[in-house]
Parts: structure tokens; sequence; C-alpha cells
């Protein structure tokens, strides 16, 4: 499982100028637990994720009282608030209260003189402090821990500390279409390793993400790996400074375009309509789409015809032309967007092997197509084949807007 906390915690810290020094992952043992918290504790500021449920195997405030010497005392406005919230889920349950009620007290308890910051369901984030130092315990769920992460940042014990901090300068570039290796030899060349700039490089779903962390100091190196990337890369930057997805940015330019955007999907299986409608208020936008995983339901519900499908099969340009086609066309959109291919792990054949994908997306302005095959397990050509129609639908938006100014 990979840990989404800790990354995301790093870069928040970092971009408020108290880069974390260490990053510790622990199981649930008291003993692993407690002696995390000691070392943590020794910091000016500890921020812990997990363990805030109401099951017996979630320690994280007892050992944080534990460990500061304090009693453990439940708060009843806190605990008045999550019982709320658990009758509210016991009712729809159709459970007695009763149930839930060991729960509801024990995740109201909190380390004397310790304040609870606002609850993301019966979870509630917790701040101490302690010999001049801040503890913070946030819920486990990545989506939790970052709707609650605002309200510790805003709290004053924790403004005290981060006020001591010196936020760097930073650069975010994110790219689609070249490899990881061929952008970190241009950052090589550029001298990475002279004048203090921090540089990380990630890659995931075929984007290449850039971060340029840097004092005034080294502002003019910094600005060295700026042009470089630019000279280098060009249009294949899409962001600077810009972390929001390709799914959001799809949305932006169709929205300024006042295009509508339907999908056609067989191997990726409704993926890249759910990135769209993962982002709020994608309706004004996006239509809908059709999962036509078989032949069938590629003839008769997007159009695609008997003798494209004999004489291409279903993984062919042909047919992701004729499923954009028919998106488009029978679901009243202005562009559509269709993705086909073999996922694996079966199915691959020596003309069409597993992680062959055929993309096509057709607009007002023009079409444009991508096919080619990507590596990975059934989930990694699944998640590379939505990002890459994201991106086709992204360029071609683009495009248009271009060829229009």
């Amino acid at each position: 499982m990979r840990d989404e906390n800790g990354a995301f915690l790093a870069r928040e810290l970092t971009r408020l100028g108290a880069p974390p020094e260490r990053l510790v992952v622990v199981g649930d043992r008291p003993d692993e637990l407690g002696a995390a918290l000691r070392q943590g504790l020794e910091a000016d500021l500890c921020v812990i994720s997990g363990g805030l449920g109401p099951t017996h195997d979630d320690r994280t405030v007892e050992l944080l009282a534990q460990e500061t010497g304090r009693e453990l005392l439940v708060d009843e406005r806190l605990r008045a608030e999550i019982e709320a919230v658990s009758r509210s889920v016991a009712e729809r349950l159709g459970r007695p209260y009763a149930d839930f009620e060991p729960g509801v007290r024990k995740q109201a308890s909190l380390p004397a003189g310790g304040v609870a910051l606002g609850l993301a369901g019966t979870a509630p984030a917790v701040l101490l402090e302690h010999d001049g130092r801040v503890a913070v315990a946030l819920p486990g769920p990545p989506g939790e821990l970052r709707r609650l992460w605002e309200r510790v940042v805003e709290h004053e014990a924790a403004q005290r500390v981060l006020g001591r901090a010196r936020p760097p300068e930073r650069r975010l570039f994110r790219l689609f279409g070249p490899s990881e290796s061929a952008v970190a030899r241009v950052l090589a060349e550029a001298g990475e390793e002279d004048g203090g700039v921090e540089i990380t490089v990630c890659a995931r779903d075929l984007e290449i993400m850039v971060d340029l962390v840097f004092s005034a100091t080294s502002a003019p190196v910094a600005e060295v790996l700026e042009r470089s990337l630019r000279t280098a890369f060009g249009s294949e930057i899409f962001g600077v400074d810009d972390e929001r997805g390709v799914a959001e940015l799809v949305l932006e330019h169709a929205r300024a375009a006042s295009l509508k955007l339907a999908t056609a999907e067989s191997c990726t299986g409704g993926l890249v309509g759910a990135r769209l409608t993962d982002v709020p208020g994608s309706s004004d936008v996006y239509v809908g789409g059709v999962v036509a995983y078989s032949d069938e339901l590629k003839r008769s519900v997007l159009g695609v015809s008997d003798e494209t499908l004999r004489a291409h099969g279903a993984v062919s340009k042909e047919t992701a032309a004729a499923m954009a086609r028919g998106a488009r066309v029978r679901l009243g959109a202005d562009v559509g967007v269709a993705v086909t291919g073999v996922a694996g792990p079966g199915g691959g054949t020596p003309e069409k092997p597993v992680g062959l994908l055929y993309i096509h997306v057709e607009g007002p302005r023009g079409e444009m197509a991508w096919n080619g095959r990507v590596p990975g397990d059934r989930e990694a050509v699944r998640s590379r084949a939505t990002a890459m129609a994201l991106h086709l639908v992204r360029q071609l938006l683009t495009r248009s807007r271009d060829e229009a100014a």
C-alpha cells in the first residue's frame, strides 16, 4: 500500500518551510507506536496520521497521552458531536446506538490539554502542546486527513511553530510525453548538482513532475534549470506551478470553449468517465459515457459497423475512431474520446499483445489519435490508458484553442 499521507504531509510541510526530518511508518503494536511517538515528540512539530478510530487497535491518542504523561479525559463537547454522527449511522444501518457508544467515548477521549480541531466522519484531528512543542494526530484515510489539515495549519499553536520557518521558493513543472530518463538527462546537463537547488523528479501514469525547491540565493541556478526544461520540452510541459489533475484541466478547457464531452470505453471500463466525474461541477461539461466491452454493444450503442469490427477487430485504430464518433453523435456531445485495448493478463496475441492501446478523440475542430503499447499489469495498463486518453483530449482542446486565437 502506497503511503499517500506521508508524501502529502512532506510536500505541505516543505512548502511551509518546515521539511520533515524523518518519515516513519509504524504498525499498531503499542511498543512500536510508543517508540515512534517518543522520537517524534522531540521535534518542534510532530504530525501523526492514523489510529484514531473506535476499535481497540486504534491507539494513537491513548499512547500520545501516555508518552506525554497526560490523563486521558472525555471531551463532552466532542463526545456530543461524534454521538450525533454515530446515531445517524446507527439509524441508517438499523442498529442500536448502544453498539456504537463505547467507540464514541473512545474517540472523544483526549489527552488533558489537547484540543479537537474538527471531525472527518467520527475521527477528530487532535492537537496537543507539550514542553513548547506541538503534536498533531490526524485520521488515516487520505481524504479525511487532507480535509482537516487546513484546520491544523490555521491553529495558533501550529502557527507559532511554522512562524519560525523560512518557506523556500518553489517551481513545479508537469510534463506529459518525455521519459523520466530524458528529463533527468536534461537536468543533469544543466548542472542539477550545483547551487543548492533541491530537485525531485516523480513519474506516475505517464506524467513527469519536476519539483524545484530553492532559497533566494539559489534562484539563479533554478532559473537555468527552468530554461533548460522549457527549451528541451516546450509544449510537453502542460503545467507550471499548477497541481490540478489532468481531468480538471480537460474540464476547464472544454468549459472555456463551451464544449460538451462524452466517453466511449472498452478496456478501461469507465475509468475515464470516473476521473472526470471525480471533479466537482463536471456535469456542466461531461454529458456521460458508454462502457462498451462487447462487440455487440459497440455496434448497437456506439454504431461501430460490422465491417469495421470484422476487418480490423475490436482493438484497432479504426474501431477507436468509430467509438469516439459514436460517443460524440449518439450522446449529443461536441467532443468524443474512446479507448480500446488489451489490458491483460490474458487475451493478448503476437499481433495484439497485452498493453496495446488505441485511443481516439474527435471534436468540432479535428481529431487526434494515439496507439502504442504501455508496460505493466492490468491495473497499470488501465490507469495509463485513462491518463493517456485525458491528455489526448487536453491536447486536442488546447490545439483548437490556439488555432482559434
